[in-house]
C-alpha cells in the first residue's frame, strides 16, 4: 500500500518539510501573518511615526536649551533652520529604523565646500548623514552629502541643484552593547533621491569633526536631530518606521 501523502492547503503552507532554525518548517503554514501596511505612492506608510507633516514643529526641542524649536515653520509647508538658534532634536526617541527626510539647500547659493547649505540628520542624535549642497560644488569626500561624516563618503553624488528638494530614506541598524562593551556596531544604508549612496556600511563609532571615531556604551534609544549649520537649509516630510 502507499503511503499516505499529507493532504496540504496551498495557502497555508507545509508542515512536513526539514525544520528551520527558528523552529518553524520550510513554508510553515503557522508563522505569524505579516502586518498589513497601507503604502500609497508619495504618502506616509500607515504604521509610521510622523515627526514633521509641514503644520506644526510641535514634538521638536532645540538641543541647547531643551525649549521650543525655535525654527521657522514656513507656509509651504517646510521648516527652515535659523541661522544660531542652534540644532533641534525630537522628543520621541528611536533605535533601528527607516527614516524618511526631505530637504533642500538654500535658494541662493552663497560660499563653497562646507560653507554652501551645510547641515545634517544625526541617528540617535549621534551619528551624522551629511546634508550639503554639492551641486557643483566639490568638497572633501567624507564630509560630502550622504557622506558618514569623518568616516566613509558615499558611493556617488546625486543631489539636485538648490532649490528642488531632495529625499533620503536611511535604513539603520542601531549598534548594540552589553554593559560598556560593544556587541554589535551601527549599520546604514543611505539612499539619496533613490540612488543607493551607503549599503549596509558599517560605522566606526559616532562622528565627529576631525577626530577618529570610537563606541563608548550609549542608550539604546535616542533622538532624532537636525543641525543649525547657518545655512538656510529647509525640511519636510519626516516620518520614521520603528524596526
Amino acid at each position: 500500500m502507499e503511503p499516505v501523502r499529507q493532504l496540504e492547503n496551498e495557502h497555508l503552507g507545509y508542515s512536513d518539510t526539514p525544520k528551520l532554525a527558528s523552529g518553524y518548517t520550510v513554508h510553515d503554514g503557522t508563522r505569524p501573518q505579516m502586518p498589513v501596511v497601507d503604502a500609497q505612492p508619495d504618502q506616509v506608510p500607515s504604521d509610521a511615526v510622523v515627526l514633521f507633516d509641514g503644520r506644526s514643529l510641535e514634538g521638536w526641542r532645540n538641543v541647547n536649551n531643551g525649549e521650543a524649536c525655535g525654527w521657522q515653520l514656513r507656509e509651504d509647508g517646510a521648516m527652515e533652520v535659523v541661522p544660531g538658534v542652534g540644532d533641534i532634536q525630537t522628543e520621541k526617541e528611536f533605535g533601528s529604523m527607516q527614516l524618511h527626510v526631505e530637504f533642500m539647500s538654500p535658494v541662493v547659493v552663497k560660499g563653497q565646500g562646507q560653507g554652501r547649505g551645510n547641515s545634517g540628520v544625526f541617528l540617535m542624535g549621534r551619528y551624522e548623514i551629511q546634508v550639503l549642497d554639492n551641486y557643483e560644488n566639490p568638497t572633501y569626500p567624507d564630509g560630502t552629502v550622504g557622506g558618514i561624516y569623518g568616516q566613509t563618503p558615499p558611493l556617488v553624488n546625486p543631489i539636485r541643484k538648490p532649490g528642488e528638494w531632495n529625499e533620503y530614506d536611511i535604513l539603520w541598524k542601531a549598534p548594540e552593547f552589553n554593559g560598556e562593551d560593544l556587541v554589535s556596531p551601527a549599520v546604514v544604508t543611505v539612499l539619496l533621491n533613490g540612488v543607493v549612496q551607503h549599503h549596509a556600511v558599517t560605522l566606526k563609532g559616532p562622528t565627529e569633526h576631525k577626530v577618529l571615531p570610537g563606541y563608548k556604551a550609549h542608550p539604546a534609544k535616542g533622538p532624532l536631530k537636525l543641525q543649525d549649520h547657518g545655512d538656510l537649509v529647509r525640511f519636510r516630510n519626516i516620518w520614521v518606521r520603528e524596526l
